[in-house]
């Protein structure tokens, strides 16, 4: 299993105990601040961990904070996650005929580290469902969603 996982990030020792093949990869948050050249540079290491996953033909899941998606946490940490979750639907759409499924974890500030770890080994062990996001938590509950 290969991760990408900010420094000190709570949901990292979960997400690096998992087993098996695939990339997950935890989207930075408000910790960006409004560096745009860091946001770049961001998006191109995860762009590229995300092409060597899909040419060693293993799924990809994406975790982002669900509030990121809604802008509330800042331009740059929305850009991101939004980003992420295009860039997911998109390879999920290159996967689709070799079977490797990319998928987008939305995530809440009361997630449980152990749930997430969960649902990312499931998502990654999906032939079947790609180009999803599964939104864990209850902050999403009546906002307009992307």
């Amino acid at each position: 299993m290969q991760t990408r996982i900010p420094p000190r990030h709570p949901l990292g020792p979960a997400l690096d105990a998992l087993a098996g093949d695939g990339l997950v990869v935890v989207a930075p948050g408000p910790e960006l601040g409004s560096d745009w050249e860091a946001t770049a540079h961001e998006l191109g290491e995860v762009f590229e961990a995300t092409r060597t996953a899909m040419t060693d033909g293993v799924g990809v899941v994406f975790v982002v904070h669900g509030d990121d998606l809604l802008g509330r946490r800042g331009a740059v940490a929305a850009m991101v996650a939004t980003g992420l979750l295009s860039g997911a639907r998109t390879a999920a759409l290159e996967g689709a005929k070799a079977g490797i499924p990319v998928n987008v974890l939305a995530v809440s500030d009361d997630s449980d580290p152990e749930e997430v770890a969960d649902w990312a080994s499931r998502l990654l062990g999906s032939g079947s469902v790609s180009g999803e996001i599964v939104r864990l938590g209850t902050s999403h509950l009546g906002k307009a969603l992307p």
